[in-house]
């Protein structure tokens, strides 16, 4: 079955940023949320997003609005699914909740959808585990952000059929996206590579080998980063980092425990841009 329709469960930063890279590549993409406060929030953000794109001149009017026509929200995910060729999951990273959906998403769809997760550490094999059809499971790894970042992983759980895997290539290529194939591992590649390296930057803040905005610095135009390691925290959730350090501590190790300065932040509620405040201070911004 060809895919003429996405669905986007979970309307938050990654969601959202989702929906548009498919809205954009023509295809039908509904987006379903727990209430119509996060759907307003994810509209807005993805609205700002359109915009600032036409501001800079790297997008037309025109096609922002051809965008937005093909996008639609919903609360009802019984009837979002009642007829999609490829459901992906964006919600918060944690195994027990994005099994619970792959198991709900399975009980839902029509038996030839592909279900696909967003995670950037958690296991497909093991969410596929849970359905009646792990062989149409599979990783589609954005990264921040998904509608301008050119790359996506894909990640072939242990049962990810060559079909699976062939339609969701062909379709992320489809939308202008690269792709690159990895086996199930715990971060895959790039987070196996990148996030330890931001939890180190945690370690050389709390020791006071440099400050915050040096240690961005040193990455920035020292290593050619498009953005330092804190602050890149910030923008995609101290929590989101802690709990995948989390996960790689707990399935690779001691070397990967989470910084302690890590902790304390999201324990303090310190979680990033989304709370106004993490590594940095973002009250009063614009």
């Amino acid at each position: 079955m060809e895919i003429k329709n996405v669905v986007i469960v979970g309307m938050g930063t990654m969601g959202s940023q989702i929906g548009i890279v498919f809205a954009r590549g023509g295809y039908q993409t509904t987006m379903v949320d727990l209430s119509e406060g996060l759907i307003e929030k994810g509209m807005e953000g993805i609205q700002s997003f359109l915009n600032n794109q036409v501001k800079k001149g790297k997008m037309r009017t025109d096609e922002m609005n051809q965008i937005l026509s093909c996008m639609n929200t919903t609360l009802d995910l019984g009837k979002a699914l009642s007829d999609v060729g490829l459901v992906i999951e964006a919600v918060f990273e944690d195994m027990n909740v994005k099994k619970g959906l792959f198991k709900k998403m399975d009980d839902l769809c029509p038996r030839q959808t592909i279900l696909g997760s967003n995670t950037s550490t958690l296991s497909i094999t093991e969410m596929g585990a849970v359905t009646a059809r792990p062989d149409q499971c599979i990783g589609i790894h954005f990264l921040i952000p998904a509608a301008l970042t050119p790359l996506v992983e894909v990640v072939r759980g242990s049962e990810t059929s060559d079909d699976t895997h062939k339609k969701v290539i062909d379709l992320l290529h489809r939308c202008g996206k690269e792709t690159v194939t990895v086996k199930d591992s715990p971060g895959f590649v790039i987070n196996r590579l990148y996030l330890p390296m931001v939890n180190e930057a945690f370690y050389v803040l709390e020791s006071s080998i440099a400050s915050a905005e040096e240690i961005d610095r040193c990455c920035v135009q020292g290593l050619r980063f498009p953005l330092g390691p804190l602050a890149a925290a910030d923008a995609f959730g101290l929590d989101v980092l802690l709990n995948c350090m989390k996960t790689f501590h707990k399935e690779m190790g001691e070397k990967y425990r989470p910084a302690p300065l890590l902790i304390k932040l999201v324990e303090a509620g310190w979680l990033g841009r989304k709370s106004g405040r993490g590594v940095y201070d973002y009250r009063g911004r614009e």
